[in-house]
């Protein structure tokens, strides 16, 4: 099964764009219209601040049986630097920094929102409608013992919901540790995320096709050449050429041969590119599937 998306349906840009007809004027009729096009979207707003469980009973409620979401976990939970404002009221340390780390919460605190946040997610498990938990790791998350570890910890927190994991780190995939990595992963049954991304920066990892697990999952973030800019729009702002997409149709048919799930989402979220690439992908793939 192969199943291809976007990492945005509410993106302002994309609203701007014409994408959705004049009629999708609300956000109910637009995440309507979206689950008609395609059946999975990547929920990136999870990352800046944890979602409450009276929205994700609403996507439950305004999306058909089989939709499925997939959730980026709150920056907290992978390591990154968060707003003291994006944190539960009742969890903010008093302190004057801006951005915390998990080291700066209590241990108690910490529990909490992992707690909350996983719970929060219940409307849609229970609607049959989550996919998988997007931990998307920052450019200093090195391979190493103890972040392996954190791995592995992260899929038994999250039983009987599904990580997925997204290394941006290159040294996990320089020389021998391409392999470490892959079978650590297979051992451990941890679905690994294949990125498309700019090569030659401090975050950039080779587009390694391949799958750890039953679930694989490929993101496309573009090739901007302003890939450092802090707008995000210049930094996703990439639409894909029908012939780049054309050369990766047959390696995710392959790919997807040696998963049972497959799931592609386009993160080069700037006006409709996500959503043309998409379609486009999608007509590609069942044209490899049908040779």
């Amino acid at each position: 099964m192969i199943e291809v998306g976007t990492a945005s349906w509410t993106d302002k840009t994309l609203l701007e764009s014409g994408w959705y007809p004049q009629s999708a004027d609300n956000p109910e009729k637009r995440l309507a219209y979206y689950a008609k096009q395609f059946p999975v979207v990547e929920v990136d707003s999870t990352y800046y601040g944890p979602p409450a469980e009276q929205t994700t009973r609403l996507w439950a409620q305004r999306t058909p049986d089989a939709f499925t979401f997939n959730i980026k976990a709150f920056s907290m939970l992978t390591g990154h630097p968060t707003r003291v404002s994006a944190l539960y009221k009742d969890l903010r340390p008093e302190t004057d920094k801006k951005n915390i780390y998990p080291g700066d919460l209590p241990p108690e605190a910490y529990e909490q929102v992992w707690s909350r946040f996983l719970s929060a997610l219940d409307p849609l498990a229970e609607a049959g409608k989550l996919g998988a938990l997007l931990f998307q790791f920052p450019p200093w998350f090195g391979i190493k013992r103890s972040n392996k570890e954190y791995m592995v910890e992260v899929a038994a927190r999250c039983k009987p919901l599904r990580p997925v994991f997204e290394l941006r780190n290159a040294s996990w995939f320089d020389g021998d540790n391409k392999d470490e990595t892959l079978d650590f992963m297979r051992e451990h049954h941890l679905p690994f995320v294949c990125v498309d991304m700019p090569q030659g920066y401090k975050s950039s990892v080779p587009p390694i096709v391949e799958a750890t697990s039953d679930l694989a999952v490929v993101r496309f973030h573009g090739h901007s050449d302003k890939w450092t800019s802090t707008d995000i729009h210049e930094k996703f702002g990439y639409r894909y050429s029908a012939t780049e997409l054309d050369e990766w149709a047959p390696k995710l048919q392959q790919l997807a041969e040696r998963a049972d799930r497959t799931q592609i989402y386009f993160n080069n979220c700037y006006r409709d590119y996500a959503q043309t690439n998409a379609s486009t992908l999608i007509d590609l793939l069942q044209d490899v599937e049908g040779d």
